[in-house]
């Protein structure tokens, strides 16, 4: 493998490392700015955060729907969305 080849190899690596990184970040304060919590519309690990104790966040729920799990969506829609039969709800069932 020449080095011009080794280079853009490390370089798509590390754009993709860092592409992942940001998807999986923690929902900060700034990203929740015109955002709500909306529990048991989440897929299995899909969730934003709080999945649970045992869990680190993001990522981590074990089923789809799970009533601890929630995704950050648009203030005031949550509870108006519906996923297979399963309401948003503002607060963890």
């Amino acid at each position: 493998m020449n080095r011009q080849t080794l280079a853009l190899a490390l370089a798509g690596s590390l754009a993709t490392a860092f592409a992942s990184a940001t998807i999986a970040a923690p929902m900060t304060a700034e990203k929740m700015k015109g955002m709500e919590k909306c529990y048991g519309i989440a897929l299995a690990g899909q969730n934003d955060c709080a999945a649970g104790a045992g869990t680190t966040c993001a990522g981590t729920s074990t089923k789809d729907y799970q009533g601890n799990a929630w995704k950050a969506v648009p203030a005031g829609t949550c509870t108006t969305m519906e996923v297979d039969g399963h309401k948003g709800m503002l607060e963890a069932m």
